[in-house]
Parts: structure tokens; C-alpha cells; sequence
């Protein structure tokens, strides 16, 4: 098979994804299709939202339809990290026992870690998933274990302040995409979601969600392809370093957010790795659609779900920060003109 029928094939395959967790989750057809964008560019995802508005069950929709292993961690004070590496325990006849812990039960077969409110976690907890995630592997037992196709899933309790410990900018920086689930405004998906019993029961509807509808273990190859495959035109990447100056320095560019000081705005703009990030999923987004190239749009899709929990404020500012990072990327991208 050539590599223009592979990445063909797996079109087919991406799309029957997102068919698949729309059977359970409605009325979020963007973040279903980035969350499908951030598996194809091999990202992890932070999901945020107010409580009830279905984190949790877009998540584990979509852990179902990748197929390959499963392993959820509840985030909690307590929790510490040996937990997540080994598990202790007396076992029927009275002896400590030792086994592999989450992270680890599964070995390379492992391809979904879903972290449920990981701002309750402490931050040690947190600093060792951020190496799991970033390098895709633990040091455990004397020795290395690796899990080379994981993506990483978590969200983040947005109500409840108390025993929470915000994430790092170092660990926001790791995932690929931070999303806000909000409530459904449509009337339609409202009525559906309140008195439809179809929706009152979570298991139920999971189940109809055909497991491992993709070949889990060969995502990194493919996900390779489709970055060797879309091409970035000069003009686009112009566009898209210009972008990434204005996330350090929006005042150069005359971006002005109303009741800001633009010049005490920014503590850092988005990094390389970032800015990568952003690239690799625009030309997965690019890949979707059927081009070999990027166009502007498919920047524009994907560069509020990427750029905007990379932009640091100075602490005077910080504490606004879900409603000015959402202005200043709406503002940059109103204001840098696209090819």
C-alpha cells in the first residue's frame, strides 16, 4: 500500500472515530473534532468546564473507539506519586504485595490515561505525569518502562477551589489542546440531554460505541505520514511566525484589549514547543479536509484550542486569565492579516 492510500484509509478511519463518539456525546461536534485532531497529531487534551456538561463521557468515548488499553486515575489530596507508578496491598494470606500500578499494568499496550480532576492532584503527582507525557515513559522497578502510543486525557474541576492546586504553565504547556466544554445552547440537544432517558445512563450509552474502531498501535506511524505529507507554504509560514511575535508582544502589532495595559500584559508568549503543536494540528486538520497543504483556516480552527493556555500573564492579570486569553487570541488573529 502506497502512502497516499494509507493516509487514505486512514481518513476513513478518523472519520468513523468522531461518528462513533457522537453517538454519545451530543452537541459538541468542535471539540469532538479537535480532540480526534490532537490523537492524529499524537497531543494530549486538557478538557475544563463547568460540572455536568459531560468531560468525563466525551472522554471515555473516545478512549473506547481508539481501542488498545484503558487506565483512569481520580486526582485527589492523597493521591501521591508512587500511586500511579505501584500498587500495595495484603493479599489474601496476609503478605505485602507489590504490583504495577496504573501507569505501568499495561506495559506498551497502554493507549489511553484519562486523569479525572487533576488540579486536586499535588503538584508532585502532577510533575511525574508531566514526564509520562512528555517522554512517554517512567523509571520504575529498576528499570525503564515505556509507552510509546498514550495520549494523555485530564480535565480540570473548575468550580470547587478548595484542596485544588493549579496546574504549572510548564504542565498547561504540555498539552497539546486545552478545550472549554460549555454548556449546550441549542434547544434541541437541551430537551434531548433533560428528557431523554437515552442520556440518563452514562453506561448504557458508552456501550454503543463501537471499541477499537482504530489500528491503536500504528498511530505514530501514521501520524508521522501526515506531517511529512501536508506541505506549509512560505506564505503560511510567514503567517504563522507572525502569529507566535504576537503572542509575545501583541503592543508591536497595535493589539489593544480594552481596560489592559498591553505593555504589563504578557509575562511570556508561546514556546516552540507550542507553536509546533499548533503546526502539527493544523496540518492534521489540513490531512482531514483532504489537502496536502495548510491553508489559513485550518490555523484558524485550531489556534484558540492551542496558543491560548500558552499565553502567561503577569500576576496582576492572571487572575482574568479565561477571559482575556480568549480576547487576545481572538484579537491577534483579527488583527494579523492571513495570506
Amino acid at each position: 500500500m502506497t502512502a497516499d492510500e494509507k493516509l487514505q484509509d486512514w481518513q476513513s478511519s478518523a472519520r468513523r472515530v468522531e461518528c462513533e463518539v457522537a453517538k454519545a456525546v451530543i452537541g459538541q461536534p468542535q471539540i469532538i473534532r479537535l480532540i480526534n485532531v490532537a490523537l492524529f497529531a499524537r497531543g494530549h487534551v486538557l478538557l475544563e468546564g463547568d460540572v455536568g456538561v459531560g468531560k468525563t463521557t466525551v472522554l471515555r468515548a473516545f478512549a473506547r473507539a481508539i481501542g488498545g488499553e484503558f487506565e483512569r486515575v481520580e486526582g485527589t489530596i492523597d493521591l501521591m506519586p508512587g500511586d500511579l507508578v505501584y500498587h500495595s496491598y495484603v493479599d489474601e494470606h496476609g503478605r505485602p504485595r507489590i504490583d504495577p500500578g496504573p501507569l505501568l499494568r499495561h506495559g506498551e499496550k497502554l493507549s489511553t490515561f484519562f486523569f479525572n480532576e487533576i488540579n486536586r492532584a499535588r503538584p508532585q503527582v502532577q510533575s511525574l505525569l508531566l514526564r509520562a507525557m512528555a517522554e512517554r515513559s517512567v523509571s520504575a522497578f529498576n528499570r525503564e518502562h515505556h509507552f510509546p502510543h498514550m495520549t494523555v486525557f485530564a480535565d480540570r474541576n473548575k468550580v470547587e477551589k478548595e484542596e485544588t492546586f493549579e496546574l504549572a504553565s510548564a504542565a498547561r504547556d504540555r498539552f497539546m489542546f486545552e478545550l472549554n466544554i460549555g454548556k449546550p445552547t441549542d434547544p434541541a440537544v437541551r430537551r434531548a440531554l433533560v428528557f431523554d432517558p437515552a442520556f440518563h445512563d452514562t453506561e448504557a450509552l458508552l456501550e454503543q460505541v463501537e471499541p477499537a474502531v482504530l489500528r491503536w498501535e500504528q498511530l505514530n506511524d501514521i501520524a508521522a505520514l501526515i506531517q511529512r505529507s501536508v506541505q506549509a507554504s512560505a506564505t503560511i509560514e510567514r503567517y504563522v511566525l507572525q502569529l507566535w511575535q504576537a503572542s509575545e508582544a501583541p503592543q508591536r502589532f497595535g493589539i489593544h484589549l480594552d481596560g489592559v495595559d498591553m505593555g504589563r500584559l504578557i509575562l511570556a508568549g508561546a514556546s516552540p514547543r507550542g507553536v509546533s503543536a499548533l503546526v502539527r494540528a493544523a496540518r492534521v486538520l489540513a490531512w482531514m479536509a483532504g489537502r496536502s497543504h495548510l491553508v489559513p483556516e485550518d490555523v484558524h480552527a485550531v489556534l484558540p484550542a492551542a496558543l491560548g493556555h500558552r499565553v502567561f500573564f503577569t500576576p496582576v492579570y492572571e487572575l482574568r486569565r479565561a477571559e482575556l486569553s480568549d480576547a487576545l487570541v481572538q484579537k491577534i488573529m483579527d488583527t494579523i492579516a492571513a495570506p
